[in-house]
């Protein structure tokens, strides 16, 4: 797979303070696979479907363990530029660009309403190896309360264009917009409601394909994970909003079963 074009999701990883724990759900969930844990690297792991990566899990580094969270990383031609990009914007560098062997160069950092993303200047590893796929990774939302300072960010950051959601059927508070590289969709940002405790923070929601919904969500919660949302049939696929046992948020969706027309889109200006 040639490298991404710049701005779109490129890989996705997550820290777990107990990765063998996160290895067995997400195995049994989404039927992953895992390489050897590369010490060199702080024990980062490779998730594997079907032989082809999809994502990695990683143990915190001393001092960085906290809430567990995927984090979504964007394609970047160079890292130190759209760094800088980033702040020039109104975001926030987390963590600066830095070298990872020959592999490549990340940077993580957080969009003003605070969801926090990773951008990938790719070297040897060129990201995923499988998109839309079961266990697969397959489409992003970022869940903002500040949909103007994301909306703003986003294509400044990025070359991103923007579209709005018009789906009166969904009631006046549904707030949703999709940005595309080219062509291509890459990405959704939705705006949070009161249905989400003030506490949960602006956040970049990963979803990843299954081949049934229902089965995905009945697996992962026997497994100690919690349903948050559906499972619940759209015109884009049949999806849930779980969290994993460490209490990581992540979506699994059936993109094969689908219920509805497509709602109508408006260019942003």
């Amino acid at each position: 797979m040639a490298v991404q074009p710049e701005g779109t999701p490129c890989w996705a990883d997550a820290m777990f303070s107990d990765v063998e724990g996160a290895k067995s759900f997400y195995g049994d969930v989404l039927g992953w696979t895992f390489g050897e844990s590369s010490s060199e690297y702080g024990n980062y792991t490779q998730a594997y479907k079907d032989g082809k990566a999809v994502a990695a899990v990683v143990p915190p580094m001393p001092g960085q363990e906290g809430q567990s969270a995927w984090c979504l990383y964007f394609a970047s031609p160079d890292a130190a530029a759209t760094a800088q990009k980033i702040r020039d914007n109104g975001g926030t560098v987390v963590m600066e660009p830095m070298q990872v062997g020959d592999f490549g160069t990340m940077a993580l950092a957080s969009e003003p309403s605070g969801a926090v993303f990773g951008v990938w200047q790719a070297g040897t590893h060129e990201g995923f190896e499988a998109i839309s796929v079961p266990g697969a990774y397959a489409w992003a939302e970022v869940f903002t309360r500040e949909p103007e300072k994301t909306d703003a960010f986003l294509p400044a950051v990025f070359p991103f264009s923007a579209k709005q959601m018009d789906a009166p059927e969904a009631g006046p508070e549904m707030d949703f917009r999709i940005f595309n590289v080219g062509e291509d969709t890459v990405l959704g940002r939705m705006k949070m409601t009161d249905d989400f405790p003030p506490e949960v923070p602006s956040y970049v929601n990963v979803y990843f394909a299954v081949e049934d919904c229902d089965a995905a969500v009945a697996k992962a919660t026997e497994r100690g994970g919690i349903l948050r949302f559906g499972p619940m049939s759209s015109p884009f696929g049949r999806f849930a909003a779980l969290s994993d046992p460490q209490g990581a948020s992540f979506s699994v969706i059936d993109l094969s079963t689908t219920e509805g027309d497509m709602p109508k889109l408006t260019d942003v200006s």
